[in-house]
């Protein structure tokens, strides 16, 4: 096999295009066969195989820099640079990332989990390099044309055409279809544009041009712009990257090798910022991946020659699902309620809210700040939106909940999924943080439910509260509660008790209750009696259940699925030192000060004391080493 003998991308400069060819159908076999394993994002890194290849084939990377947009598309990049014997651990616990990190390899030149960052930081990495002296090093930024729908983006392309940096950028366009492709036309056009001789001929034109006296010249050269910029537009798509600075070329064929290598070989020398649209296929080369790229984006463990995804074999519905279930009983009752994502109406359950109510569904693309501020605006005409984006992504739109939406005290219901722990998807995907960043806002309510039942009557609360508000919950299965017909209110702020005790009160929440009440029974049999709270609302706090517990229990133990800095044991105690109830002795359990890891949830959340038996091995230890 070829890919045996590839450590690194320098092994492949000497292979012929057939060679590089079969190469790519070896690391599609890699990929496919270890994804059937592990779990991941199959669709697009399938689809960027031969468009991976061309790039370290063309450039000299880690010298030349490679930065990859949201590392999706980066598994094949993974393979070729020094991870092949180790990729069968991907995502696993203290195995290779699914994602791009810096200190896992040299080749990853920026850390990705987030989409749009691929632009701005390689045009960072480049200013970087020509402060440095190594301006002849080339940085080339890989980004999906799903993530040109953010901002971000945008304001990436715009410096960078201002700066007019020799910047490439290479658009990665699998099937979300920012321009359609104009035909054979302009995939020649393209190419010959490229070729050295265009570029030298192009150069003396305008050289011609310029030495001629400025009352010719300037006129000329303006005619000699219009001219190209007409004939370019008539046959390519890139006219407003044109307007944005760049040299634009393409769509070129992103399966096939000799045109890609042919492109890259040809402007990597070019001067000034280029953008090379390329058309590939997610899921190329796995049948059922070509046909429902949607679906494999993203997905478990599943036989390779069926395509039958395992299952996990779980009667309880999934939090996403109840979600899902419950905001569409909501709104064929009240017409007021539209939904909104950012690019996730799969992952967050709207999809069938968006087949049902088509008028009143809107994915606004990768661009959560947008869509905040647009649910705002939907509000002060007397709609009520809930916008359903992951607790990781929501960080991105921290301003917009700040300013345009709790400033101005309007009826934004924000339902965060995947708060807490999330899994294989590691760092940039774990919701750690949403408890600490939204309880600091004023106008604010938060709140987490223990069950599924609870989760949507916390969705019917927040949807007829009228103000700020986000419910947050996990990712995977819920409890398995019995679903009641109606749908109630919370007051809001309100605790309960669960179960009563006499040494110490554990108070939880969110998905923490749970763990907490198992841990009570527990330590029961080493004789001690906690009392469970759920406290259901960060923000506000149940302050009477509280006063009660302080001045009933001499210890308590807050429990969260967050980071301790500032989250839910900080609110706890910040009330009580308030109210100067501080002679309790207080735990609080939740995600230190670190960026968890990868891994299996049901591992990682063994690692910090989030389940039943790390929850009680603390609260014992507290108690029996005063």
């Amino acid at each position: 096999m070829i890919l045996d003998r590839i450590n690194e991308p320098s092994d492949m400069k000497g292979l012929t295009i057939d060679e590089l060819s079969e190469l790519a159908r070896e690391v599609r076999e890699k990929i496919t066969d270890t994804v059937a394993t592990t779990g991941g994002h199959l669709a697009s890194s399938l689809g960027a195989v031969e468009l991976t290849i061309a790039l370290h084939y063309v450039f000299n990377a880690p010298g030349d820099k490679i930065v990859w947009d949201v590392g999706h598309q980066a598994y094949a990049h993974k393979i070729l640079t020094g991870r092949r014997d180790r990729f069968g651990t991907l995502r696993q616990y203290g195995g290779v990332s699914g994602f791009l990190k810096r200190d896992e390899s040299e080749y990853d030149a920026f850390g990705a989990g987030h989409s749009s960052t691929s632009i701005s930081a390689a045009l960072g990495i480049k200013e970087a390099l020509k402060i440095n002296g190594n301006d002849d090093a080339k940085v080339v930024a890989v980004i999906g044309d799903g993530s040109l729908t953010a901002g971000l983006a945008f304001e990436g392309l715009d410096q960078a055409g201002h700066l007019r940096r020799n910047l490439v950028v290479v658009v990665n366009d699998n099937g979300m279809s920012i321009y359609p492709n104009v035909g054979a036309l302009s995939n020649f056009f393209s190419r010959k544009m490229t070729s050295s001789r265009f570029a030298r001929m192009r150069k003396s034109i305008k050289d011609f041009i310029r030495s001629l006296p400025k009352r010719f010249g300037d006129p000329l050269y303006k005619v000699a712009q219009r001219t190209e910029a007409s004939f370019k537009s008539f046959v390519t798509p890139g006219i407003l990257f044109e307007g944005l600075g760049f040299q634009y070329i393409g769509p070129i064929k992103g399966h096939n090798l000799g045109e890609l290598v042919e492109t890259f070989n040809n402007i990597k020398d070019w001067d000034g910022a280029v953008l090379v649209h390329v058309k590939t296929q997610k899921g190329r080369g796995y049948e059922y991946a070509e046909r429902d790229p949607v679906f494999w984006h993203g997905v478990g463990p599943f036989d390779r020659k069926t395509g039958r995804v395992f299952s996990k074999n779980n009667a309880a519905p999934t939090y996403t699902r109840v979600f899902s279930d419950a905001i569409i009983r909501l709104a064929e009752h009240d017409r007021k309620i539209v939904a909104i994502t950012a690019a996730m109406p799969d992952g967050t359950g709207l999809e069938e809210f968006a087949r049902k109510f088509p008028d009143r569904f809107y994915d606004v693309g990768i661009a959560e700040q947008h869509g905040i501020t647009f649910a705002a605006g939907l509000s002060t005409e007397g709609l009520k939106p809930v916008a359903a984006i992951y607790s990781t992504f929501m960080q991105r739109a921290f301003d917009q909940v700040i300013h345009d939406v709790c400033l101005q005290n309007l009826g934004v219901t924000i339902m965060m999924d995947r708060a807490g722990i999330v899994g294989q998807d590691g760092p940039t995907h774990h919701g750690a943080f949403d408890i600490s960043y939204m309880r600091m806002i004023p106008n604010m309510t938060v709140m987490s439910p223990k069950d599924e039942e609870e989760l949507r009557h916390m969705l019917f609360t927040a949807v007829n509260l009228g103000r700020p508000a986000v419910v947050r919950y996990p990712r995977g299965s819920a409890v398995g509660v019995q679903l009641s017909e109606d749908f109630r209110a919370i007051p809001i702020g309100n605790a309960e008790m669960l179960e009563d005790g006499s040494d110490i009160a554990i108070v939880a929440i969110g998905d923490m209750v749970v763990p907490s009440l198992i841990a009570r029974n527990m330590l029961l049999s080493h004789g001690i009696r906690a009392a469970v709270v759920n406290a259901r609302f960060v923000k506000p706090l149940d302050e009477q259940l509280l006063t009660d517990v302080a001045s009933r229990f001499e210890v308590i133990a807050t429990v969260e699925n967050n980071v301790i800095a500032g989250g839910f044991g900080s609110a706890v105690m910040e009330f009580l030192h308030g109210r100067h109830i501080d002679n309790n002795r207080f735990i609080t359990i939740g995600i230190p000060d670190v960026f968890v890891t990868h891994g299996d949830q049901t591992r990682l959340k063994e690692l910090y004391d989030l389940h039943p038996e790390g929850i009680a091995k603390r609260i014992h230890s507290l108690l029996t080493n005063p």
